[in-house]
């Protein structure tokens, strides 16, 4: 299955560490659900949330494109976006996106392509 950003999936928790809960989507893909997007507001044990074994419906927040690590929320479920908070605004989950482009392969090519540069200028503002 190809997974996208957005697209909300089930799974399992296969496990629970102390900084999230690890998932396995449908075709043995692994996920995780970092303690923050459990739920909204603090989080002191995650345990007191999710087991083991415990089947989850899951939104997908991002997908490395060089490591295929896939980071899943359940607190992107709690409140649909088209929700209503009780002062009648709009809910919805905020995230940090990471963009990542399969497309773009630069590596370190840019880096390399300057270093020389940088390094006669560190010589020079060295001799000052």
């Amino acid at each position: 299955m190809e997974y996208r950003i957005g697209m909300i999936v089930e799974g399992k928790i296969t496990g629970i560490q102390s900084y999230g809960a690890f998932v396995t989507l449908k075709d043995n893909t692994q996920g995780l659900i970092h303690i923050s997007e459990c739920r909204h507001g603090f989080v002191d044990d995650i345990h007191k949330y999710l087991k083991v074994n415990q089947m989850v419906k899951v939104r997908i927040i991002d997908i490395d494109e060089y490591t295929q690590k896939i980071s899943l929320s359940l607190r992107c479920l709690e409140k649909n976006s088209n929700d209503l908070d009780k002062l009648g605004t709009k809910v919805r989950c905020e995230h940090k996106h990471y963009w990542t482009s399969r497309h773009v392969d630069a590596g370190f090519k840019p880096i390399s392509e300057r270093l020389n540069t940088w390094i006669t200028e560190a010589m020079i503002d060295m001799s000052k």
